[in-house]
């Protein structure tokens, strides 16, 4: 398994998440509620497996060997994905704000919560097609199989030591038990670095 893969994997359980949380939006439009719950998982979900686990690997081991390696892909370059990064934080951290705020009896955070998960859905997913389409396979063409090996034994490193044991499986459970309440196809497996 390469590197990339284990990229590829956690972005089909980060998509499985996105069609959770349109599900949750679109409910929110309908009913006139929010499910609170979904979208507090949603969140922890995001900040902590979409960024720090997912992104953290990109940011601290990928993209400074592709910019050792000279890898970029139009319009993917390091500093539009960085970028991007940033911009979907932005969206997180803004929801959580609105659900505080609709938890304490403000009503017009509902809307304000809805159109934030729309535009973080479409950002998320058109980042994710960007790296996985453009990004990663440049990647594979230009990184040796010795580069990939390292890359896999430091994303392990960050799962192990960053993330600490466990915390990769208890993301994969809250990304599963949104996909039931959502009646979404629930994520079959996505490797833990660990033990690759």
């Amino acid at each position: 398994m390469r590197a990339t893969d284990i990229l590829k994997e956690e972005h089909q359980v980060i998509l499985r998440v996105l069609h959770c949380l349109a599900a949750a939006a679109k409910d929110a439009e309908r009913t006139k509620k929010l499910d609170t719950d979904s979208i507090r998982k949603s969140l922890e979900f995001f900040r902590g497996f979409a960024d720090a686990c997912h992104h953290g690997k990109e940011e601290a081991q990928l993209f400074p060997v592709l910019g050792i390696n000279n890898v970029s892909c139009t319009p993917a370059t390091r500093h539009i994905l960085l970028a991007e990064h940033e911009e979907g934080r932005g969206y997180v951290r803004a929801m959580a704000e609105n659900l505080e705020k609709y938890e304490m009896g403000d009503t017009t955070a509902l809307p304000r919560i809805t159109t934030l998960a729309t535009r973080y859905i479409e950002h998320l997913t058109q980042h994710i097609h960007k790296e996985d389409e453009c990004l990663f396979p440049m990647a594979d063409s230009r990184l040796s199989a010795a580069e990939q090996e390292d890359l896999l034994k430091a994303f392990e490193k960050v799962e192990r030591e960053e993330m600490g044991a466990g915390t990769h499986e208890r993301y994969l459970a809250i990304a599963n038990d949104l996909c039931k309440r959502w009646n979404v196809e629930p994520v079959a497996s996505a490797h833990s670095c660990c033990g690759h």
